[in-house]
């Protein structure tokens, strides 16, 4: 038996665990080779239920409703997977293989032999929504331009570049190894899955089971196959802290207190300081809607509505510019089908119409944000200066 290969026997059932590549010829092969010689009862396999139907249906993105991703909140979402899966997509190339080919063997020599499918890794949305809960605005700020910095990067993939990739998960590893700064990620990423994985395998139906997992996998769901998880605490998603809260209501109370005690004391100052929160705020979200290359009704969106979403934790400039930019440049089959190709480089982020709305959110939120942090500062100062 390889290294690529563990039998594991627990409450009666043989598990044979093969972790593999995602962009390894060999691994697609083995895994195929290896169901049909074992003839299991259950094939469980690490994808959730929406990564399956992509797989099985990979025009699967022409059914994104945009409009309904910016009222969810799901646009910084929606664009760290869209980049994800692009990067994957890359680099599986580099190996002349599909991306997640041994994942489509294993669903195709399963329905052959008639044996169950179960799907074992955890929703990949309830993943990232767990890491996003635990970061501040600027952190999620920093891994999203993080990734794009790093996913675009013109460099040339060497021979030892290339064998490393096939040693692992190459999406997680390249998720951690720009994470430095986030210390919870691995948590969330790779340890909460490892437990989630061996739960669900070793409660799939059957006594024969095979596991189709990534190589990055395999030794945490060994570690954690004999225990007894429970999955409601780490397949929910965290409710905001209080502490959050407080200041995303606090920082807009405080301010406007400033300007209606500077208004009490000086007219002239209370006029100022509405000023500059307007300036500030709309200018920068309006300029982040320009970096996105957004169109000027967006633009003048972004300006208008950046002042008083400012004021509101529960609303944001990007969600008013992003529904204008789909209505005005709504998304074709074609942005669709070229996904993948386009987000090989910076231009084609800028040019899809779907990638582009979602930079135009997270460019207004982003400036918005700025705006408010200038401009408070900005309206404390001359608040100090009538006292």
């Amino acid at each position: 038996m390889s290294e690529t290969v563990r039998n594991i026997t627990i409450n009666g059932k043989d598990i044979t665990l093969i972790g593999t590549a995602h962009v390894s010829r060999e691994s697609a092969i083995q895994v195929e080779n290896l169901i049909r010689e074992i003839k299991p009862d259950n094939v469980c396999i690490e994808l959730d239920e929406g990564r399956y139907s992509s797989l099985e249906n990979n025009k699967s993105w022409q059914d994104t409703d945009i409009v309904n991703v910016i009222k969810e909140k799901k646009t910084t979402l929606l664009l760290v997977n869209l980049i994800l899966s692009s990067y994957q997509k890359r680099i599986a190339e580099s190996f002349d293989i599909n991306s997640g080919q041994e994942m489509i063997n294993a669903i195709k020599v399963s329905k052959e032999i008639g044996c169950k499918l179960t799907l074992a890794d955890r929703d990949i949305k309830t993943t990232f929504l767990r890491i996003f809960r635990k970061m501040s605005l600027w952190e999620k700020m920093k891994l999203l331009s993080g990734l794009i910095l790093s996913f675009f990067e013109d460099e040339e993939l060497t021979e030892e570049d290339l064998e490393n990739i096939k040693e692992g998960d190459f999406i997680e590893n390249a998720l951690l190894e720009i994470s430095e700064d986030f210390p919870d990620l691995k948590t969330y990423l790779v340890d909460e899955r490892d437990q989630y994985l061996s739960q669900k395998i070793k409660n799939a139906e059957g006594e024969r089971i095979v596991a189709v997992v990534g190589a990055a996998h395999m030794n945490g769901i060994i570690k954690n196959i004999e225990k007894d998880i429970d999955l409601s605490e780490i397949d929910t998603i965290p409710k905001g802290g209080k502490a959050g809260k407080i200041i995303g209501f606090g920082i807009p109370i405080l301010i406007l207190a400033m300007i209606l005690i500077s208004f009490f004391k000086s007219i002239s100052t209370g006029m100022s300081q509405i000023v500059s929160w307007v300036l500030f705020n709309g200018t920068l979200s309006a300029l982040g809607v320009v970096l996105a290359l957004g169109s000027i009704p967006s633009i003048i969106t972004a300006f208008i509505a950046a002042p008083f979403t400012s004021l509101n934790p529960l609303l944001a400039a990007g969600w008013f510019a992003g529904l204008v930019e789909a209505h005005i440049r709504k998304p074709k089959v074609s942005d669709f089908e070229n996904l993948s190709s386009d987000l090989d480089s910076f231009k084609g982020l800028w040019k899809n119409r779907i990638t582009k709305i979602l930079l135009v959110v997270t460019f207004a939120n982003l400036g918005s944000m700025i705006g408010t942090f200038v401009a408070g500062a900005d309206i404390f100062k001359s608040f100090l200066s009538i006292f």
